[in-house]
């Protein structure tokens, strides 16, 4: 594979890294994350060997949402910094060779954003048309109560005006009415303006939502999705669009533009997150290998996003309650580790008990599934949540940067988790020094990540390991091929692969040093320590395996 070609679709091979500044690191000692104390860990960052940080909700906002409720979208929320703060932030992280995307959050504002106090001044009020007003609301389907413990209807009754108006999330979050032109006009400058301050894209929010809302009022709703990307096409050839599209595959792909590709660049696996988990719940690879295999192909120049954990509850909606009982059993039995009967609100390391092979095992997993994978901050580092804290804000604490805390000299905007994974034994400066941490495990993830090309823009095909705990799975581009085998189980085995067109080639290890031989009828054996994984590049014995996937270029 050629790398001019990859780098210019650079979202298919990506490594992206979502952080909220206002965790991240204090930079003027308010003990508030702030562009400036984010700016000076721009080093850090590309050290880690992300290439594209996605950042969090930083508009000006009463923060009833953790800044998803928005009152401005065209400056920085003043506890964060100012616009000269992040110009300088863009600059710093453009000098490292990283791009940056952030939240649009086109489904909703805040109920005191200037346009809403607007809207609901009057029926006659010049943007009353801006959000989404009836007389009678329609009939609630509990199924679309977003927030059960805080909501329990989708409509708000406003005295002022005397008229309902929509809410897909909480109260103080009126919708906006997408179907107004004018409303769709102002959505288009906020891109532009951002994209004018050096923005590479934006992770579209609720996506489905913006979508119903606009369906009765125009033929294809999904033209607005097409009329936004084509706006940053023209501004910017390589800018993006990542949709959070939590709906069934079969009605996933229309979201990239079906067969054009001409909306969203990239979505979300949410089904394939889960399945993942039911299969880490059972220690069978079988839920991977369905999720695989039922997956749709995307359009071609666009991708799926892989994760395990995101800054939101881990949604276990797409599992059968039988399937969704058995992950709260492996992972989350209290109740209190549980959110909206739906998900859990715990960070992947406390999930799997601290146990670094588990670990290292499903972010190996995670890093080699074809896709681009997404990280959420101080997963890296294998920080875990604060259940004191409320719903989903378990795992929204600060970035953990030495075993003092090193967020903030002051007292820290959120509480900082004690137990187990509290600094003291979870931090970045203890495991920059410690060659056996995750923090390293994952450098070396994504190095190897970024040197096996196939990973992301190859054909996947399932292998059939021969044992129930073993996924494995091949990836072949332009005659290079990677194989990966990953054991969900504490119990060490062998396997034997079948690997067609492979015949007496050599497999090296990409994470540990040795190499295996493929027979003269395509068969490896394999041997795998307890939840185990092996990184293995095929080439012929004449190749060496660092020429293996240039030599297919």
């Amino acid at each position: 594979m050629r790398l001019t070609y990859t780098s210019d679709l650079w979202w298919k091979n990506a490594v992206i890294y979502c952080l909220d500044v206002e965790t991240f690191k204090d930079g003027n000692d308010d003990g508030v994350g702030d562009f400036r104390g984010l700016t000076q860990q721009i080093d850090y960052l590309a050290g880690l060997g992300v290439t594209c940080l996605w950042l969090m909700p930083f508009f000006p906002t009463p923060n009833r949402d953790d800044g998803y409720d928005v009152t401005d979208f065209y400056t920085v929320d003043p506890r964060l910094g100012t616009l000269g703060d992040f110009v300088e932030f863009m600059r710093t992280a453009k000098d490292r060779g990283l791009r940056v995307i952030a939240d649009l959050v086109i489904n909703h504002t805040s109920d005191e954003h200037p346009w809403f106090a607007d809207s609901r001044s009057g029926r006659d009020a010049r943007l009353r048309d801006w959000y989404v007003w009836s007389d009678e609301p329609e009939p609630d389907d509990p199924e679309q109560i977003v927030f059960p413990d805080k909501e329990d209807s989708l409509w708000e009754w406003d005295e002022g005006s005397g008229q309902y108006y929509l809410h897909s999330f909480y109260r103080h979050q009126p919708d906006l009415n997408v179907a107004n032109p004018e409303v769709r006009d102002e959505i288009v400058r906020v891109l532009g303006f951002w994209m004018e301050l050096g923005l590479s894209g934006f992770r579209v929010d609720a996506v489905p939502f913006v979508i119903e809302n606009i369906s009765p009022e125009l033929a294809d709703p999904h033209d607005f999705l097409a009329d936004l990307r084509a706006f940053m096409s023209r501004r910017e050839g390589s800018s993006i669009l990542l949709g959070e599209v939590n709906v069934p595959y079969p009605e996933l792909l229309p979201y990239f533009g079906s067969g054009l590709g001409d909306q969203l660049t990239m979505c979300f696996d949410f089904v394939g997150m889960q399945r993942t988990w039911l299969a880490l719940a059972r220690s069978e690879a079988a839920p991977i290998a369905e999720a695989l295999r039922e997956r749709p192909r995307p359009p071609k120049d666009c991708q799926w996003a892989v994760f395990l954990r995101n800054h939101d509850e881990l949604t276990l909606d797409k599992l059968t309650e039988d399937e969704r009982q058995e992950v709260f059993a492996a992972f989350g039995p209290e109740e209190d580790m549980q959110i909206f009967g739906r998900g859990l609100r715990r960070r992947l390391p406390s999930m799997l008990g601290g146990d670094p092979r588990r670990i290292k095992m499903a972010y190996s997993l995670m890093f080699s599934l074809p896709g681009t994978p997404v990280l959420f901050y101080g997963e890296e580092i294998g920080m875990g949540e604060d259940l004191a804290a409320e719903g989903r804000m378990a795992v929204r604490s600060p970035m953990q940067w030495s075993a003092e805390g090193g967020f903030s000299p002051a007292e820290p905007v959120r509480e900082i988790p004690e137990g187990a994974f509290r600094p003291e034994r979870v931090n970045v400066a203890d495991q920059k020094r410690d060659t056996g941490s995750l923090l390293r495990w994952i450098q070396r993830l994504i190095e190897r990540y970024r040197e096996c090309p196939e990973l992301a823009w190859g054909e996947c095909t399932v292998l059939d390991s021969g044992h129930p705990s073993v996924f494995a799975h091949r990836c072949d581009a332009d005659d290079a091929t990677v194989v990966v085998a990953h054991n969900l189980s504490d119990s060490a085995t062998d396997i034997r692969l079948q690997l067609d067109g492979l015949a007496n080639y050599l497999l090296t290890d990409l994470l540990t040093d040795g190499t295996l031989k493929v027979s003269g009828e395509g068969l490896a054996e394999v041997p795998m320590d307890p939840h185990g994984c092996r990184w293995l590049r095929a080439a012929p014995r004449e190749v060496p395996p660092e020429d293996a996937s240039v030599k297919a270029r």
